[in-house]
């Protein structure tokens, strides 16, 4: 469904089950619909007697944030944060070998980023108490 709707833009149900989920019944169109946006990823408008539905992320954007909730999750259940590092490594080294290149690069930038940041913070003038 999302993927009728990132090529529509919009839709209502009816529009999606016309255009690619004829296989679905009406009521299970409008109840997923209804469900993704109570979760925030659609947003709706009223249209006549229908709502009409719109995407809130691109395909890219929901990946991002799904891996991004994923690591913070792992990240805040184990107790020693190295492990889940050291499985990403292991895992992005069997995967391939570029990508522990891409990963070292873009800890470098955000270290750089991040040290730019303190840097202009530490320059500016501190307030008198």
């Amino acid at each position: 469904m999302l993927n009728g709707l990132w090529a529509e833009g919009s839709a209502t149900v009816r529009e999606l089950i016309e255009h690619g989920c004829g296989d679905l019944a009406y009521t299970t169109v409008m109840t997923t619909l209804d469900r993704l946006f109570k979760k925030g990823l659609l947003t709706r408008s009223e249209e006549g007697r229908a709502f009409r539905y719109v995407p809130r992320f691109s395909p890219e954007e929901l990946h991002r944030e799904v891996a991004g909730q994923a690591l913070r999750q792992l990240l805040d259940a184990s107790p020693a944060s190295s492990l889940p590092l050291s499985f990403l490594v292991e895992i992005l080294g069997e995967r391939d070998v570029q990508l522990l290149d891409d990963l070292r690069e873009l800890v470098e930038r955000k270290r750089s980023e991040l040290g730019q940041r303190n840097l202009s913070q530490e320059s500016r003038p501190r307030e008198a108490k």
